[in-house]
């Protein structure tokens, strides 16, 4: 070989190896993110604050705990107000500027459904939403329009619905009037709420939408009033919820208040005074009973100082949580292979993995050993069914002094058995 036709070979070895190595990079680019689209400010931003305090502990973790795939990741966190175009147009940033593999979005079905139409489905990004109840996503899911990337932590809204019109039916509650957000979420509770209300032999006599971040809503206030029923059941997030219910009361509305699960919320009880709440009672999804919510609980407090048994606390760690596992199973990090990995998080028969880094780092253990794996989270045993709902138990609640305390808890068994016995 002579001096020239070395020195060419030389250089093509190296443009290979230089060009291997920047693919090898590029496969392996650190950091790792996923992006989250949540309302931190808005009608929601008092509930949406502690959950994305939630998806930080739940990526600080990850990383204690190894990352994924030898990466740290970053948790790109953009708001959305409680506004849809605003959600769509923060997805659209963290998918194509961005570069997230995965999203955890949103908090409001209204916000979570044109983020999965507009942004996730078409781009085939995992998306899974903390806390969206929405019916029409499970329907969505059915029809094939969702391309299998759609999962939520959160059981749909029968959980919500059929369980306080059971509760009202037994406190002798028979003519009940409904002010909803004017949402999927709102009017798929209203039409849940109407149905288990009818079996119990009870009536809602008016229902009355409204718009969100509205100075007043007496119109609407009005309108449910003029039916003088027995109670009231508001379907709003704590913003608006507190003003709805402050001219309820003012008008002369009965206090036998019915608060949906966003009302469960300190700030909302503030806002309209502890002493005109003294009746009202509320329902919300909840976590089954383990040393591994109690981990949970006990790491979050130390975090931030406040409780983690508000709404959408569990449900949102363990979102981030899962796909952190799945990033670490798929076989790389485009959407199609975290999508089905997701799945794998959850294998029957698999190693038990808790919460916290120590349990993070035992997982990447067994799944670098191709061994399976089955997480138990904040919320307990989660298993995507094959629409990627979820199902799980319930609690009661209500307002003691200015304190949210919890009556009971309903299994998941309990709350399977209440949904049977309404939908026939």
């Amino acid at each position: 070989m002579n001096k020239t036709k070395g020195l060419m070979l030389a250089s093509l070895l190296a443009a290979t190896a230089f060009s291997t190595t920047s693919a090898m990079a590029q496969d392996a680019a650190c950091p790792v993110k996923i992006g989250g689209v949540l309302s931190l400010t808005g009608s929601m931003g008092a509930v949406g604050k502690a959950i994305g305090n939630s998806a930080q502990l739940a990526i600080a973790n990850i990383n204690e705990g190894g990352g994924v795939k030898g990466c740290q990741v970053e948790f790109v966190l953009r708001d959305d107000q409680g506004q849809p175009n605003v959600g769509v147009d923060a997805a659209k940033y963290l998918v194509d500027v961005e570069g997230v593999k995965a999203l955890s979005a949103s908090i409001g079905s209204g916000v979570t459904i044109p983020i999965l139409t507009s942004v996730s489905a078409p781009s085939q990004i995992p998306q899974i939403a903390c806390c969206s109840s929405a019916p029409v996503l499970t329907t969505m899911a059915q029809e094939g329009k969702t391309g299998g990337f759609f999962f939520r932590t959160f059981p749909v809204v029968k959980n919500l619905s059929y369980l306080p019109a059971k509760i009202a039916a037994d406190r002798g509650l028979k003519r009940i009037a409904m002010i909803y957000v004017n949402t999927d979420y709102g009017a798929s509770l209203v039409k849940d709420f109407t149905k288990a209300t009818e079996k119990f032999g009870g009536e809602v006599v008016k229902a009355v939408a409204f718009n969100e971040n509205q100075a007043s809503y007496r119109a609407e206030v009005s309108a449910a009033l003029a039916e003088k029923p027995d109670a009231m059941f508001i379907v709003a997030f704590p913003q608006d919820g507190a003003t709805i219910a402050r001219e309820w009361i003012s008008l002369g509305g009965t206090q036998q208040l019915i608060l949906n699960n966003a009302l469960r919320s300190p700030d909302f009880v503030k806002a309209v005074g502890a002493k005109y709440l003294t009746k009202a009672f509320g329902t919300d999804n909840t976590s089954t009973q383990s040393a591994t919510l109690d981990e949970f609980k006990a790491a979050f407090k130390a975090a931030y100082n406040i409780s983690a048994d508000g709404p959408g606390i569990s449900n949102e760690y363990d979102a981030v949580t899962i796909l952190g596992l799945a990033m670490n199973i798929a076989p790389d990090l485009s959407g199609p292979a975290i999508r089905d990995a997701i799945r794998k998080t959850q294998t029957p028969g698999g190693e038990v993995i808790g919460t916290g880094p120590a349990e993070f780092k035992k997982a990447l253990e067994l799944v670098k050993a191709g061994k399976p794996i089955k997480y138990v989270g904040a919320l307990g045993p989660i298993e995507f069914d094959v629409n990627g709902d979820i199902s799980g138990p319930a609690l009661t609640w209500h307002i003691e002094g200015e304190e949210l305390v919890i009556d009971k808890t309903i299994s998941a068994e309990d709350m399977a058995k209440l949904l049977a016995e309404i939908d026939g």
